[in-house]
């Protein structure tokens, strides 16, 4: 987790499945908690994400949501864009160019 001008960047790497999805919403709770004006979920590393990873992003943005903070995807490899495409996640969550 980095802290740039109030801009917390998470990065998240390997698989998110049901067996590391706890600890991905440990982290952006943490990440919402902290009260930043952005947060970035860089997933360069995320090599593919389940049902239960989208959960977790999904519940991740609506908490930053409720509190005023801005968040953004950033980064996914062509499959996992592929995923967050088919599952509409895109059509809610924005993703930085």
């Amino acid at each position: 987790m980095t802290d740039e001008t109030r801009t917390t960047t998470l990065e998240l790497t390997g698989e998110i499945d049901i067996s590391t999805v706890e600890s991905v919403r440990v982290t952006l709770q943490e990440a919402v908690a902290a009260r930043p004006h952005r947060i970035v979920v860089n997933m360069a590393g995320v090599s593919f994400i389940d049902s239960t990873g989208l959960g977790a992003l999904i519940a991740g943005f609506q908490r930053a949501r409720d509190n005023h903070i801005s968040f953004l995807l950033a980064e996914p490899s062509a499959q996992v864009r592929q995923i967050l495409v088919l599952s509409g996640l895109l059509e809610v969550v924005p993703i930085t160019p």
